[in-house]
C-alpha cells in the first residue's frame, strides 16, 4: 500500500450537514493521505472535515524501487519532519522496505538468496544511513514499520522463503539504526492479518527488537464477516493475544474496506475493535478501494466513519476500562416536538361542468379513469 490518491473535496460526504460528536475512545489516530507532500497537506482538510479534530499520526512509507529510495532520499522526508516538528505530541510512522525492487515480483529463489545476504550484514550500510537522516531530521523518535506484511507474497522483503533467514535479517536491520547516536526509534511488527502465504508467528524475530506488534487488516476475503476476522487463525483475537503474551502494546498501521464494497458494518466494528483494545496508533489507508475521505465509492462507510470520530479532541475524557466491542451507532440530531395537526377538511363533493350529466360507470371503472365520466348535452351537435 502507499500509492497516490485523488485530491478529495474537504466537505464531502455529509452534504454540508456536520453530525454530532460522537467522541469514542478510539486511541491516537490518522490515515494515509499520500506518501508526499501531499499526504501532509491534506491533513488538515481531514481534520476540517472531521470538525476540527487534532490529528496527532502522519503516515507515509519510503519507495522500495531503489536503496537510495530506502535510505530516505534527500529532500523525500522534509516535509514530514516539519509536521512532525510542529506539536510534540505527534507521531510519525514510517513504512520502511526491507529490499529494493520490493514490488517487483521477485521469485522465491531469488528472495531466499537475498534473505541470507541480508542476514549476513550485506544491507547494513542502508539502515544506518537512514537512521542518521531521520536523526538529521529531527524526527529521532519515528514509529519504523519494517518489512510490513512479511507474511504474504506482495513485496520481495516477504518472509515466507526462509523465515530463519528473515528473523535474522531484521534484527541486524534494527541493530544498525540503533546503533545511531540520538536514534529513539519504535519497531513496529506488523504482518497481515491471517495465515496468507506463512503463519507470522514464524517470521517474529523476537521482543529485544519489536516495540509494537501491529495488524494490517482489510476488510477481506469476499463474504467473510467481521466475526470471522475476530476468530479465524492468525487473526485479530491472535494478535491481541500473542501481543500481551510478549508484553508489547499493538498498532494498526493499515486498514479499510476492501473485497466487500461499501461495508458500514465493518467499518463499525474495526472501529468498535479498536475502542476496545487500544491500539497506540491506528492509520485507515484512505485511497479507493479502502477509504472514506478521498474515496467516494464508500458513502455509508463514510458516513459512519465521520460520525464516531466527529469533534474529537484531546480534552476528550477516555473510560478507565475496557468496554466489548459492540458496534457503535451515530448519534442522530434530537427529534423535535412535531406541530399539533391541522383539524381536517371535510370532503367537498364533485360539482360537474356545465352542459353534462354524469354517466355512474360503477367504482371499478371510474378508478381506472381517474373520476366519473360526464356527458355533454351537445354531442350530437359536435364533429370530428
Amino acid at each position: 500500500m502507499g500509492t497516490a490518491a485523488p485530491t478529495p473535496d474537504a466537505t464531502r460526504p455529509g452534504g454540508g450537514v456536520d453530525p454530532p460528536p460522537a467522541h469514542p475512545s478510539v486511541e491516537t489516530f490518522g490515515a494515509f493521505l499520500d506518501s508526499g507532500v501531499l499526504g501532509v497537506k491534506r491533513i488538515a482538510a481531514l481534520e476540517k472535515w472531521l470538525g476540527g479534530v487534532n490529528i496527532r499520526v502522519g503516515h507515509t512509507y519510503l519507495p522500495g524501487n531503489t536503496w537510495s529510495d530506502i535510505e530516505g532520499r534527500a529532500g523525500f522526508l522534509d516535509a514530514w519532519a516539519a509536521w512532525r516538528g510542529e506539536r510534540t505530541d505527534r507521531t510519525l510512522v514510517l513504512n520502511v522496505p526491507m529490499q529494493a525492487l520490493n514490488e517487483a515480483g521477485v521469485p522465491d529463489v531469488r528472495v531466499r538468496r537475498l534473505l541470507a545476504e541480508g542476514a549476513a550484514g550485506r544491507f547494513d550500510e542502508h539502515y544506518t544511513r537512514l537512521a542518521q537522516r531521520l536523526v538529521e531530521l529531527k524526527i529521532p523518535d519515528t514509529v519504523i514499520v519494517l518489512g510490513w506484511e512479511m507474511n504474504g507474497t506482495t513485496y520481495t522483503h516477504r518472509c515466507g522463503p526462509d523465515p530463519a533467514a528473515w528473523k535474522a535479517y531484521w534484527r541486524r536491520a534494527v541493530a544498525a539504526m540503533r546503533a545511531v547516536p540520538g536514534q529513539k526509534f519504535r519497531f513496529d511488527f506488523a504482518p497481515s492479518r491471517g495465515r496468507d502465504a506463512v503463519p507470522w508467528t514464524e517470521c517474529y524475530p523476537g521482543d529485544d527488537v519489536v516495540d509494537i506488534i501491529g495488524m494490517d487488516s482489510y476488510d477481506q476475503p469476499p463474504g467473510q464477516d467481521f466475526d470471522r476476522q475476530i476468530t479465524e487463525p492468525y487473526g485479530l483475537q491472535q494478535h491481541v493475544d500473542f501481543a500481551a503474551a510478549h508484553h508489547k502494546p499493538i498498532s494498526y498501521p493499515e486498514w479499510g474496506l476492501f473485497r466487500n464494497g461499501d461495508n458500514p458494518e465493518y467499518m463499525r466494528r474495526m472501529l468498535a475493535w479498536m475502542d476496545a483494545h487500544k491500539p497506540v496508533y491506528n492509520t485507515i489507508t484512505d485511497y479507493c478501494p479502502h477509504g472514506v475521505w478521498e474515496c467516494e465509492d464508500n458513502p455509508r462507510s463514510s458516513e459512519v466513519y465521520r460520525a464516531l470520530l466527529y469533534g474529537r479532541t484531546d480534552a476528550t475524557a477516555q473510560p478507565s476500562t475496557p468496554v466489548s466491542p459492540q458496534p457503535s451507532v451515530p448519534v442522530g440530531p434530537k427529534p423535535t416536538t412535531p406541530p399539533s395537526p391541522l383539524p381536517p377538511t371535510p370532503p367537498v363533493a364533485p360539482t360537474p361542468p356545465g352542459k353534462c350529466a354524469p354517466v355512474d360507470l360503477g367504482s371499478w371503472a371510474e378508478y381506472w379513469i381517474g373520476g366519473k365520466l360526464c356527458l355533454r348535452f351537445d354531442w350530437f351537435s359536435r364533429r370530428s
